[in-house]
């Protein structure tokens, strides 16, 4: 029988508090390698203090955890197999993309092997030698990403990547981190783009007023969540009759504009339709649909208070 791979990121009670304020409260939470885990939580939620936990920046004031297998009290241990970027990148303005990644590889000790295969991993290698401060903001995230991955880390923990990005960057993002995922690294990232996270995310950790409210699947929260059906009919009256029967069997209704919504799993579809059929009507119309990640969202925050 294989042995479970380690998570890249676990943490069990994971606290931190100045004086009386608690800005993280009893963490527990694991991310597989290899995956995308988005790091979710509204300003103040305790994302930020979170990652400087874990890069060692900052000490916990309770709890342990561990990155790649390492404790988190010896952080020196494992930093060399991790990249970050928190806060924006800061480079060189008057030095090329490729001109700055060098400096930065001297002053880590770091090959020069790499940079421009870097370079073509964050699509910048046709700009490689123009100034930094010609570079748009997008151009510049990728070119912190870049930095992130000279050491050939196995783990990328970004701090709001997208931060300030037209959709144009947004997606360049999202695909260069999918991208990254796929090709082994672990990337943990905090954003407050949940649109972009729901399509790239593997794993979700949220938080809220430093309180854990999720950590696992993507695709399970979601499931998790109350859907919808749409029903129409040929005949609009008969909806008044399909709602009935659906109350009838424990399922809120609402009715409005000639269209029927019953409140139940995408896959009881079928179910309302063979039970239209038997009561000899005619569905002209039935879709689908499920919270999406920001619907969710919002509604755990509202349900923390």
């Amino acid at each position: 029988m294989t042995t479970p791979a380690a998570p890249a990121i676990s943490v069990s009670g994971l606290t931190k508090k100045y004086g009386s304020r608690v800005v993280v409260d009893h963490l527990e939470f694991a991310v597989p390698k290899g995956t995308v885990c988005g790091f979710v939580g509204p300003n103040g939620a305790g994302k930020t203090t979170t990652i400087r936990m874990l890069l060692g920046l900052i000490s916990s004031t309770a709890g342990t955890g561990e990155v790649l297998g390492k404790t988190l009290t010896h952080p020196e241990e494992y930093l060399a197999q991790v990249g970050a970027m928190i806060e924006g990148p800061a480079f060189y303005p008057y030095l090329s993309g490729r001109e700055n990644l060098k400096v930065l590889a001297t002053l880590g000790g770091l090959s020069h092997d790499l940079i421009d295969q870097l370079l073509a991993k964050v699509d910048l290698l046709g700009r490689a030698s123009s100034k930094f401060k010609t570079y748009s903001l997008g151009m510049k995230q990728r070119l912190g990403i870049a930095a992130a991955l000279l050491s050939q880390p196995e783990l990328l923990i970004l701090d709001e990547p997208t931060n300030g990005l037209d959709p144009a960057g947004i997606h360049e993002i999202r695909t260069l981190l999918r991208g990254l995922a796929d090709s082994g690294i672990t990337v943990f990232v905090s954003s407050h783009l949940l649109i972009e996270l729901e399509q790239i995310s593997d794993y979700l950790v949220i938080l809220n007023e430093g309180k854990l409210l999720f950590a696992g699947q993507t695709n399970q929260l979601l499931e998790a969540q109350r859907g919808s059906i749409t029903a129409k009919a040929e005949r609009e009256e008969d909806l008044t009759t399909l709602g009935a029967l659906v109350l009838g069997l424990g399922y809120a209704t609402s009715y409005e504009n000639g269209v029927l919504h019953v409140f139940a799993p995408a896959d009881w579809a079928a179910e309302l339709n063979r039970i239209a059929f038997g009561a000899g009507i005619v569905l002209s119309g039935l879709s689908t649909s499920r919270p999406s990640l920001e619907d969710t969202f919002f509604n755990m925050i509202g349900g923390a208070k």
